[in-house]
């Protein structure tokens, strides 16, 4: 369907320039942040369709802003995907049991990543 809103949490700006090249080349809408803080609060104003959260971000880490997303009546069923290099298997599960909905390490393979945006857009929520 593509055209959804999808938030971009990433504090680096070649991980978040790729991010931004593949998704808008796919014609998917985006807004971005570098913080935790800011992640939250564009999550708040805009109800993305799809936020794409890094872990290790300045201030408030992912896992924290996801708990703040999470407690958000308005926002709390909004999928989070983990974007991130920590790629150790104990890393992953710790991830995962903190409440994201899906996890994609980095670097990305963009047709993995597609693929995985795409299912979770059309998971029914």
């Amino acid at each position: 369907m593509a055209n959804e809103l999808i938030l971009i949490v990433e504090d680096n700006e070649k991980n978040r320039k790729l991010v931004r090249d593949v998704l808008t080349f796919t014609g998917y809408r985006l807004a971005e942040a570098e913080t935790g803080e800011d992640g939250v609060r564009l999550a708040r104003e805009l109800h993305p369709d799809l936020i794409l959260m890094d872990i290790q971000l300045p201030g408030m880490n992912g896992i924290a802003a996801l708990g703040q997303i999470r407690q958000d009546p308005a926002i709390a069923g909004t999928p989070v995907i983990a974007v991130t290099a920590s790629a150790m298997t104990h890393d992953r599960q710790k991830i995962m049991a903190s409440g994201f909905d899906g996890y994609q390490s980095k670097p990305i393979n963009v047709k993995e990543f597609l693929a995985a945006v795409r299912a979770m857009l059309d998971e029914p929520r």
